[in-house]
């Protein structure tokens, strides 16, 4: 499938400068963006990103902010309701490196991996998706919303005779 919202950028073409980059998705960019995010429907999207190389150390550093507005469906309610998101991220992309490299690095969990640059570019639409896509909740409800559980089977629950007792009659 062949994306509409897509901003590659080729690795080899940057130099130590700093770039900045903004994007902003159009209403055929909105659908697809509405796709690959599984929701209800993105009515907006734009980010400003920011690109920083340092070829002595194979690093590209990308940080930036995404902001989009989203109608979701509120698993309470079942009704649709807007969330505007606004996440701030940075990232550092290791130039050089191969998954190899990165399965062989001896890093804790606390520690920052690099990500991996495949065939020289980066899509920084991408990279902007994914920021929005971890910042929505798994279950989303509209604001105030609250799950009150009430049990359906309102009468008493049966009665069950203790198991042991049939054993403390033995005994008599």
């Amino acid at each position: 499938m062949q994306k509409n919202f897509s901003y590659p950028i080729k690795i080899d073409e940057l130099n130590q400068n700093q770039y900045k980059y903004v994007l902003h998705a159009d209403k055929d960019e909105l659908e697809d963006i509405t796709k690959i995010l599984q929701v209800e429907d993105v009515r907006r999207f734009h980010a400003e990103v920011f690109l920083k190389r340092n070829r002595k150390e194979n690093l590209l550093k990308v940080w930036g902010t995404v902001e989009a507005r989203i109608e979701l469906k509120s698993v309470i309610s079942l009704e649709n309701f807007f969330r505007n998101i606004k996440v701030p991220f940075e990232l550092n992309f290791d130039t050089e490196a191969t998954y190899q490299d990165i399965r062989d690095m001896d890093a804790g969990i606390d520690e920052d991996v690099p990500d991996i640059v495949i065939n020289g570019t980066i899509n920084l639409a991408d990279i902007c998706i994914e920021q929005i896509a971890l910042n929505i909740e798994d279950y989303p409800r509209a604001e105030g919303e609250e799950f009150n559980y009430t049990a359906y089977d309102k009468s008493e629950p049966e009665k069950k005779e203790n198991p042991f007792a049939v054993l403390k009659n033995l005994k008599k």
